[in-house]
Formats: C-alpha cells, sequence, structure tokens
C-alpha cells in the first residue's frame, strides 16, 4: 500500500496545469500504446485530464480544485494521490507546491513523453514492456512506430544555402531598426514564448547505488575514469534498478563491456548484464510495480484493521459522493446535496474524512435531509476546533451531541419529540453517532451502560458488513 494522502492532499487544494512544452497529438499515441500498459488505466486518465485542461497552444491552465478531479475522473482522493505519484516516477509529471494564506496550491507540470526510438531503446522501460505485453504484441508495437528506411547514400545534395536564394539590401537606419526589432522581441517578466521539450524520461538518482564502492574495485588502469561518462553513468543506474546488480556485482559487468579504446560500450554493458540477470533467475524478465510504503504502512498491511478502523478508511478515502451514493443504497444524489456538500466542503476547508462524518451526522440527525445551515454551523464548529481527521470528527460529534441537537432544534423551532417519524428509505448508516433520544432524564446504570456498547458494537458491525458488500 502506498503512503496515504490524508496529509498530502485534500479535495479544497488548488492547482494549475503547465506542459513542459507543447505536446503534440503523436505524443498522446506514446503516452497511449507504450506508456499506459506500465502506469495502468487510472494514471493515464488523469495525465489526458491534465493535459487537456491546458488549451490548445498553451501552456498553462486556468484554477481548480482537487474536489473537480475527483467528480470528473469517479476517483477517491487516494486513487488520484497514487496515480499522480506513479506519472511523477516514470517521468510524465513534476509537481510543485506553495502554502500561502494557509491556502495550499500545487502545480501539476505535465512532461513529454520519450520519442518511440528512445523508448524502445531505453534499457529499463522497454524491457518493462516487453515483460508486460509479450513479444507478439512488443513486435506489433515496435512495427507501428517505424518506418521503411530509404538509402540516401545513392543521392546527391543539391540543396541551396540562404545567401543562394535571398539577399540583404542595405538601409540608411539599419542600427536603428535592429536594435528595435531585438527590443520588440522580448518578452516581460511575466511571459515566455511557446516552446518544444524534449522528454527526458524515468530519472534515477544514485542514492541506492554506490558509485564510490564500484569505482574502488576498478583501479585506473583498468578503466579509466574518463570512461564513466554521463551516459555510461545512467545507463549503470538504470541497469542496477531494473536487474537488482550491486556495486561488487557490478564492477564484473563492467569490464566485460570495455572496448579496445578503453571505452565502455553500452549496448555489451546491457548485454552483459542481462546475461547476468538471466543466470541468476532464469528468463523470467523483471516487472514494473509500485514501490511499497514506509514501515508503517508494511505493519498495516500485516496487521488487520479493526471494525472501527476499517469504517475510518472507509471514510477517509471515499468521495463525499460515493458516500451519499452508499447510504442511498446506491441511488444517485440529488444536484441540491452535492451543492449543498461542495459549498460547506469549499468554504469550510474541512478533510475528506471530516466532511463523510459531517454528511452521515447530518443526515441521522434531521431525518435524512441533508439541512445546509446545520452542516454549516457544524463544520464551523469543527474547524475552530482543528478537526482534521475523521476519527477526531466522530469523538467530537460524540461529545458535543447534546449541543449540535440544540442547534437542530432551535432551527426547527420545535421541541423535542420522542417519536421522531422515521424515515420512509432504509439507508445504510454506520452507527457509531447513533443516541436515542431519551424521554427519561434517569442516567443509565453501568451494567445498562455496558450493554449498550455491547449493542453499538453489533450494530457497527453489522453496517461495516453492509458497507463492504
Amino acid at each position: 500500500m502506498m503512503k496515504k494522502h490524508w496529509n498530502e492532499i485534500q479535495p479544497i487544494d488548488h492547482y494549475s496545469v503547465k506542459t513542459n512544452g507543447i505536446v503534440h497529438e503523436y505524443d498522446k499515441k506514446v503516452i497511449t500504446l507504450l506508456y499506459q500498459p506500465l502506469i495502468g488505466a487510472a494514471c493515464y486518465s488523469l495525465y489526458m485530464t491534465l493535459f487537456t485542461e491546458v488549451e490548445e497552444n498553451k501552456l498553462w491552465s486556468g484554477e481548480s480544485t482537487h474536489y473537480h478531479l475527483m467528480n470528473f475522473l469517479s476517483l477517491n482522493l487516494q486513487s488520484i494521490y497514487e496515480a499522480r505519484l506513479k506519472l511523477e516516477g516514470i517521468g510524465l509529471l513534476k509537481t510543485f507546491q506553495k502554502t500561502e494564506d494557509d491556502k495550499r496550491i500545487f502545480i501539476y507540470e505535465l512532461q513529454r513523453p520519450l520519442s518511440p526510438d528512445e523508448f524502445f531503446y531505453d534499457g529499463m522501460l522497454n524491457v518493462y514492456l516487453y515483460r508486460k505485453i509479450g513479444k507478439s504484441h512488443f513486435t506489433r508495437l515496435k512495427h507501428f512506430f517505424t518506418d521503411s528506411k530509404i538509402n540516401q547514400g545513392q543521392f546527391s545534395e543539391i540543396t541551396r544555402s540562404f545567401q543562394d536564394v535571398y539577399t540583404s539590401t542595405s538601409e540608411q537606419n539599419v542600427d536603428f531598426l535592429h536594435h528595435e526589432a531585438n527590443i520588440a522581441s522580448k518578452t516581460d517578466e511575466k511571459s515566455q514564448y511557446i516552446y518544444q521539450a524534449k522528454g527526458k524520461g524515468v530519472e534515477l538518482d544514485d542514492v541506492n547505488f554506490d558509485f564510490s564502492l564500484l569505482l574502488s574495485g576498478l583501479s585506473e588502469s583498468m578503466v579509466p575514469r574518463k570512461a564513466f561518462t554521463n551516459k555510461v553513468k545512467e545507463t549503470v543506474l538504470k541497469l542496477s534498478y531494473l536487474y537488482g546488480i550491486d556495486p561488487i556485482q557490478m564492477k564484473n559487468v563492467i569490464l566485460s563491456s570495455l572496448t579496445a579504446d578503453d571505452s565502455i560500450d553500452i549496448e555489451v554493458l546491457r548485454k552483459s548484464a542481462r546475461d547476468w540477470y538471466q543466470l541468476q533467475t532464469g528468463d523470467v524478465l523483471p516487472e514494473l510495480t509500485p514501490h511499497l510504503s514506509t514501515k508503517g504502512n508494511e505493519k498495516e498491511k500485516n496487521e488487520p484493521l479493526t471494525k472501527e478502523g476499517e469504517l475510518i478508511e472507509y471514510l477517509e478515502s471515499t468521495s463525499p459522493k460515493d458516500v451519499l451514493s452508499d447510504i442511498s443504497n446506491g441511488g444517485k444524489p440529488s444536484k441540491a446535496d452535492m451543492q449543498a456538500v461542495e459549498e460547506v466542503l469549499m468554504t469550510q476547508k474541512l478533510s475528506i474524512g471530516v466532511m463523510n462524518v459531517l454528511i452521515q451526522y447530518v443526515l441521522l440527525k434531521t431525518d435524512m435531509k441533508l439541512t445546509k445551515g446545520y452542516m454549516e454551523k457544524i463544520a464551523s464548529h469543527w474547524k475552530r476546533k482543528k478537526v482534521t481527521t475523521a476519527k477526531e470528527a466522530m469523538e467530537l460529534a460524540k461529545k458535543e451531541h447534546k449541543q449540535y441537537l440544540e442547534w437542530a432544534q432551535g432551527k426547527d423551532g420545535k421541541q423535542p419529540s420522542g417519536s421522531r417519524r422515521k424515515p420512509i428509505r432504509t439507508e445504510k448508516l454506520p452507527d457509531w453517532f447513533t443516541e436515542e433520544d431519551k424521554s427519561s432524564k434517569v442516567k443509565p446504570s453501568k451494567d445498562q451502560s455496558n450493554l449498550n456498547f455491547e449493542e453499538e458494537k453489533r450494530k457497527l458491525e453489522e453496517e461495516l458488513k453492509n458497507f463492504r458488500k
């Protein structure tokens, strides 16, 4: 499981999209046919959606919120966050962030993909793609991105030069015109010319590969230091990551790729690394998989979540739209309900988990009506209390239940009624906040409290089963 998004991104956070140069239709074909099998449909949809937000022949989009992305892609924030990380890792996206006046703003800079020849000669991405789609489809894709080659050696070039075709006439004010043209060509500090950038592909760092250890095992007489060009170092990093070759093992791979003039042949280097890997593992090629996260997440993975933990994870990772739909047994939320949720979410800047707890609480306490004024009042209170997680919201809702009940009664202008009308529909709602109105003021005994706790626990477990269905 990847790192949770809760502290990294929220629906109310704003973003703008920038393209690192013009992205052409041909680049889209490369992303669709070569990158999509590696990154998956969610990443592909996110990239294309962000790209579409930038107008044609422009570099920047307008500003939007991540809530817009959640609705547009029909994905929860955790899925969008994970898709973003995968795009960053494979070199298709760079992310920048700043915070001003408690407002978090992101810039998503889309990167051009590698050209087809760069991809197929990458030495890492092409191997992962071959492993993913197989030889037959890989060969078909190679033919799609290649064309016949004409032998131009049999032809003589007869192209005329600029001076052969054009002449420059003399003007009296040529110096003045030259100066004026140069001044007029300059851009101001707030603008730039639209440009076409080159795809950089996957950028690997050398944090997990010790070059000093590798070089210490290779004396200057064996391999000159000048042989380690930037291209060679980049290839060594890729091969180390791809095949799991450590610096000591890499020494023999490099020695087998030396040429007569003491340089390193990159193609031979790749073949030597591939031969080493096949000796270790057979003919099974390595597969591209998302990187497993920190020890804390490994602990989460090994230890099953409690029932309450499952509910909290559901509330933290599900969009408000889907929560409303689950409550209505799969029914589509009304436009008025979604507008109310959207306005409260944006004005109070609540996290996704807190908003979902608020939706469930308000629906239960207002006879399944999503009352906007009541929502805003509780949301404002939670914001002042600095509530940021679903668990904190649940605990505060229980603690302040009587106060919130008075707010609801004050809005309706009615006295508490022991026989409140039940909703017609049978919505699925967790019972973490259920408190039946008591006509009697008698304080329950300790034994009765224990019985109530067990009953609430049983209801919660039953509701979680319903949620998982």
